[in-house]
């Protein structure tokens, strides 16, 4: 993996809109209500609530339930979701994708925050939060040799990804993003909770069916063929199609705060970083 862009994301600061419900340290430290060591003040019980936060003697003077509130710092976590299916083995996909990953990565570690990066397909193969550039030089070689198989099912990797990671995170998706778009709009809903970016990465032939005359096409996931002739007009129905696609996945992350962005493999790696790092809502406070 060449890695000399790295030197060029110095220049950007990992800087992610702070929510009422999470509180960052790192390079950037700040206060919430959780439950720390330094109690801050004391509020009605509400369903839900931990019962061993509840001031019983408060209780016994007042007979009404209060917990105590405490201050509480958290450390971000940045978690890079990455496509390792056959879809991605198109072309330059993979390659691309991982780089972006891997400058996700990097950035992180500069604020001193943990990174993981996290391949998925049909499941989700969770990688382990760390910091540090040893574990990143050791992540890259992970994705070395890593050769995308399988199908796709977004929709199972959040849900999974939703049961192994609770505590409101930044969460970086890099996918072709061309599973079903019923599964690709659920998955997105059951990751809202965090703080959500997602990259598509296509190869410029698939992004605008750069090919002509009568061609057999094989899905590289289910392996299923179709003898087709490419003409003007299917381009332009593939087109739509496609422009649809994306146009749901844009609307979806639009109602749920989230950031879309669509790249190709032809793409300056380096533009990718400038132009999400200046239009991602997740970077406003």
């Amino acid at each position: 993996m060449d890695t000399e862009f790295l030197a060029d994301l110095d220049r950007f600061t990992l800087l992610v809109r702070k929510r009422v419900s999470t509180a960052y340290t790192g390079a950037r430290r700040s206060v919430k209500v959780g439950r720390g060591i330094s109690p801050v003040g004391y509020r009605e019980y509400r369903k839900g609530d931990d019962f061993k936060f509840v001031d019983w003697k408060v209780y016994a003077r007042t007979e009404k339930l209060y917990v105590r509130e405490h201050e509480e710092e958290r450390s971000l976590s940045v978690h890079l979701l990455l496509d390792a299916s056959s879809s991605m083995a198109f072309g330059e996909k993979f390659a691309f994708a991982s780089m972006i990953s891997v400058g996700f990565a990097y950035m992180a570690i500069k604020e001193n925050e943990k990174f993981s990066i996290s391949k998925f397909g049909e499941m989700l193969e969770p990688g382990e939060t760390r910091g540090g550039r040893r574990n990143l030089f050791r992540a890259m070689e992970d994705l070395d040799r890593t050769a995308p198989s399988g199908g796709t099912d977004f929709k199972r990797t959040a849900e999974q990804f939703d049961l192994t990671i609770r505590s409101t995170s930044l969460v970086v998706v890099i996918s072709d993003l061309l599973d079903g778009i019923e599964s690709v709009v659920s998955g997105i809903y059951k990751l809202s909770a965090h703080d959500l970016i997602l990259i598509q990465i296509l190869d410029p032939a698939e992004a605008d069916l750069d090919f002509e005359g009568d061609l057999r096409f094989i899905d590289m996931e289910s392996k299923e063929s179709v003898m087709t002739s490419v003409t003007p007009k299917v381009r332009d129905e593939y087109k739509s199609k496609m422009n649809e696609h994306n146009r749901r996945i844009r609307e979806t992350c639009d109602v749920v705060g989230a950031d879309f962005f669509t790249y190709t493999t032809e793409t300056p790696i380096f533009e990718v970083f400038s132009d999400v790092n200046s239009r991602a809502k997740v970077w406003r406070a």
